[in-house]
């Protein structure tokens, strides 16, 4: 634990103070350490650039990419890093930057360092890289690697010794439209993990639309000037194998400009939804049936506009219960102008857009948001925001620049009562602008605190390291699935504390999809602060299973295998 960070206990979650949501407690203001994350990205070794392959014709994609993943590909317990990269559309040129795989070589000493190991990884493609997706899908425990881009998408077999193997024919998993984000979940309970992959609009390169600023200016078209793609359904059928089940399901029903997309269970009825964050048209909320089919609801639920009945130009999107009661809450980030927006769940996958009441409209006007999660910063059971920002169109203050699109970055610290940007107080790695994509989030240094990866449209990667977190208790777990759960990733996790009425429990979901184009850390991180009391951690898995181990030390990553706990009643 590091010494002389001082982070003050803000509010608490509901389980901890009794309410029935973290919106009854006082909110006692926001005070931070002088600096709560350092670029450490040159320091450790990760040398990256993003090519947005801008030759002055201003074709679309240049803009919107790309994006980084952070999971654990050697099964040696951290994080390593895998940055996509784009090219030049029109060139010609065989020369295609590659895309990036760091290894983390942390040592027991905590010295942080990553080699590039981009080469022998294999994770080698000719295309305009987008997004990036993690999941074990052939349930050998290694995870695979799924990227998509503007024009194909690849699937990686993670061959368990260092290597992967493109298996894209083999696995039917391509898509030849423009992809973006994708998501690997379980949609019909059979244990394997199926794939959903959100696709933008119909952009060629020969469809290219000169399109300008009100100044007359050149610039990037918006996602009106061409029609929308419906995005893709791919169910695991094992043994290597997936179908396009994207018609028979409902999901080739409505097509859409799909940006984010993220998988949870909305309603409380076992099975895994899909919400699709679109690029200034409605959003999509698919409603699992159970039986394979998928209708899509966002309307009747509340979520397909903002609270005045206006369409967003949506980004990206992160879901978890941040008000503490027992529901995934849905935040995701727009353009400028637009304030982000944040839905509240009231259990039932009905949602009322809460932005303005939790503070989250007017800091965001200014800034064009991407990559996002709810995560806890300062380790004190409040789930907080940081947000990924950069421009579409040019800003003008940057007339004149290469690429004048940098925007700062954001920090929403969560008080329980409402959100407050603590972007300004988070220190000088919070003062760089830059043009933010991408984000991916995990604890990246094993000490006990949230870290965030950034990858930034022609610019540097960047690793945010977390200063501030761990001078708060904390808890992270890392499941392992079972024969019926060979991924864990859905799975509930919950700290039970003794003194909290009826056993009310500390929520958080295992998931690596939602921000944008990114891939986040698997393990599951629970900030303690308050929570003196924690006796036991339970698990709700993908398959119903109820599981409860108890707990008689914090400040640890602890390993759960699916089978070895005791039952956990529901009441």
């Amino acid at each position: 634990m590091r010494q002389g960070v001082s982070v003050l206990l803000l509010g608490c979650v509901a389980a901890a103070c009794g309410g029935d949501r973290a919106t009854d407690n006082t909110d006692s203001g926001i005070s931070l350490p002088a600096s709560v994350f350092k670029d450490a990205a040159a320091d450790v070794g990760i040398s990256f650039e993003h090519t947005p392959g801008a030759t002055g014709q201003f074709y679309f994609p240049e803009i919107m990419g790309a994006g980084g993943a952070v999971f654990d590909y050697d099964g040696d317990g951290d994080l390593d890093v895998l940055l996509i990269q784009g090219r030049d559309l029109d060139s010609g040129s065989e020369a295609t930057p590659l895309h990036r795989l760091f290894r983390n070589e942390l040592d027991a000493a905590g010295k942080l360092r990553f080699t590039d190991v981009s080469a022998e990884a294999g994770i080698v493609t000719a295309h305009y890289g987008m997004g990036v997706a993690i999941g074990d899908v052939d349930g050998d425990a290694d995870p695979d690697v799924y990227i998509t881009g503007f024009g194909n998408n690849y699937l990686f077999r993670n061959n368990g010794n260092g290597t992967f193997s493109d298996v894209t024919a083999a696995s039917g998993t391509n898509d030849p439209r423009w992809s973006t984000s994708a998501s690997f979940f379980d949609m019909d309970g059979d244990g394997d993990l199926d794939l959903y992959v959100a696709n933008y609009v119909r952009f060629t390169l020969g469809n290219n639309i000169l399109c300008t600023l009100r100044s007359g200016q050149r610039d990037y078209c918006t996602p009106d000037a061409y029609p929308a793609h419906r995005d893709s359904l791919f169910r695991n059928d094992g043994l290597g194998r997936f179908s396009d089940v994207s018609v028979s399901s409902g999901i080739a029903s409505k097509a859409g400009p799909g940006l984010g997309v993220l998988a949870a269970d909305f309603n409380g009825d076992g099975h895994n939804d899909l919400y699709v964050a679109n690029d200034k048209k409605a959003n999509f909320f698919w409603l699992n049936n159970g039986t394979g089919k998928f209708s899509e609801t966002a309307l009747m639920a509340g979520a397909a506009y903002n609270r005045a009945g206006t369409p967003e130009a949506s980004m990206g999107v992160t879901a978890a219960d941040f008000d503490g009661d027992g529901d995934e809450d849905l935040f995701m980030t727009h353009l400028s102008a637009e304030t982000n927006t944040l839905y509240l769940n009231n259990g039932t996958g009905q949602f009322e857009d809460a932005t303005d009441r939790f503070g989250l409209g007017g800091e965001s006007l200014p800034y064009t948001g991407f990559g996002s999660a709810f995560f806890d910063v300062n380790n004190d059971g409040l789930l907080d925001l940081f947000v990924a920002n950069g421009a579409v169109l040019a800003e003008s203050s940057q007339a004149g620049e290469p690429w004048p699109y940098r925007q700062k970055n954001q920090l929403f610290v969560n008080g329980g009562k409402r959100f407050s940007d603590a972007s300004a107080a988070a220190g000088p790695a919070m003062q760089v602008a830059a043009v933010g994509r991408g984000a991916a989030f995990g604890d990246v240094d094993n000490d006990g605190d949230v870290d965030v990866l950034v990858t930034n449209n022609s610019g540097v990667a960047r690793l945010l390291l977390n200063e501030a977190g761990n001078s708060q208790p904390w808890l992270r777990v890392r499941l392992i699935g079972s024969v019926s759960v060979r991924d864990p990733v859905g799975a509930r996790v919950a700290v039970i504390g003794a003194k909290s009425a009826k056993g009310a429990a500390l929520w958080r979901r295992a998931h690596r999809d939602g921000s944008y184009l990114s891939a986040s850390d698997v393990r599951v991180h629970f900030g303690l602060a308050g929570r003196d009391d924690v006796v036991a951690v339970g698990v709700e898995w993908p398959d119903g299973r109820r599981e409860r181990w108890p707990l008689k030390e914090i400040n640890q990553e602890i390993t759960l295998v699916a089978g070895s706990g005791q039952p956990w009643p529901r009441d």
